[in-house]
């Protein structure tokens, strides 16, 4: 009886290759014990050359994860794994949003100094706009500079500013290879989330498949975690109602409170330091995130502009 094999497709950063590698190890485990050989595809994207210029400049909506896609799409792999933060809220043709992992810790740190340590006028570096939006409406007086690239590379430049921003689960995860090779922060402050909310999906893995792979498709259901699922539901379907766009200047975070879905999203005004917070609960993922986009949209009136 010929083995199952299965193909990742994943870009070749070190984070990216140990998500890869623990959904690989997630399907080992669903196999029940029989054999399934798992190959890794390392497609490297133009996001991950070009460090010279923004997301937004690069077109912003699925920057990280387009060539990715195409490696299933086109039978180089039978899979992909995202960060579920990098995806657009509307799913391409062709492919199905299979599965989601059990989440990790969502949250944000601040790498290099204490948050309530900041001195006046401090040198923040981050690529993202919800971060910049966020820290700058809490603390007008700090000053910003654009820093993109893999883990290594922007802790390894992080001595040039007084503090960096970054996903806790990324160090989390890369957190024995970091100690292993001495790069692992000394100061990393966990940002409350009511300083700065997280990105859609953050801390969680995405899984893509083609849309007719059921075997595939089985096997990805049966490694899901079905309370990140429905928390990651929401936090997207907040992301479709604004745009579908993961570089917002937005954020949402859900949580399940018994059987109800309870989930913050922000809203950022782009041009000005101007930010709009709603907390709300439903039973429904879909519509508690959509409802409360669309009042965090009301809210900033003409200040929201794309």
């Amino acid at each position: 009886m010929t083995t199952p094999r299965l193909r990742i497709a994943t870009r070749g950063s070190a984070l990216a290759q140990w998500q890869a590698q623990h959904v690989a190890q997630l399907l080992r485990g669903g196999a029940g014990g029989r054999a399934i050989e798992i190959e890794l595809v390392v497609i490297e994207t133009t996001a991950d050359r070009r460090l010279d210029i923004s997301i937004e400049q690069m077109g912003g909506k699925g920057v990280f994860v387009k060539e990715i896609q195409e490696a299933v799409l086109d039978g180089r792999a039978d899979l992909a794994v995202h960060s579920a933060k990098d995806l657009p809220s509307v799913t391409v043709d062709g492919l199905v949003l299979a599965s989601i992992t059990e989440r990790a810790d969502p949250r944000d740190v601040l790498v290099g100094a204490r948050y309530d340590a900041l001195a006046s006028g401090a040198h923040i570096a981050t690529g993202a706009q919800r971060r910049r939006a966020q820290l700058a409406f809490h603390r007008p007086d700090l000053r910003f500079s654009d820093l993109r690239g893999n883990i290594a590379t922007r802790l390894a430049k992080s001595s040039s500013y007084d503090a960096i921003v970054m996903a806790k689960a990324a160090l989390d995860r890369l957190e024995p290879q970091l100690r292993a090779s001495a790069t692992m922060p000394e100061i990393v402050d966990v940002l409350d989330p009511a300083v700065m909310t997280p990105q859609v999906g953050q801390g969680a893995l995405a899984i893509e498949c083609r849309t007719r792979s059921d075997d595939v498709v089985q096997r990805l259901v049966a490694i899901e975690h079905g309370p990140s699922r429905r928390a990651v539901d929401a936090e997207r379907a907040f992301l479709a109602e604004l745009g579908g766009d993961c570089t917002l200047p937005a954020g949402a975070f859900a949580t399940l409170v018994g059987d109800d879905i309870q989930i913050t999203g922000v809203l950022c005004a782009p041009a000005q330091p101007m930010l709009v917070k709603e907390t709300r609960r439903g039973k429904d993922p879909q519509l508690v995130g959509r409802l409360v986009a669309r009042n965090l949209v009301e809210a900033l009136g003409d200040s929201w502009v794309r």
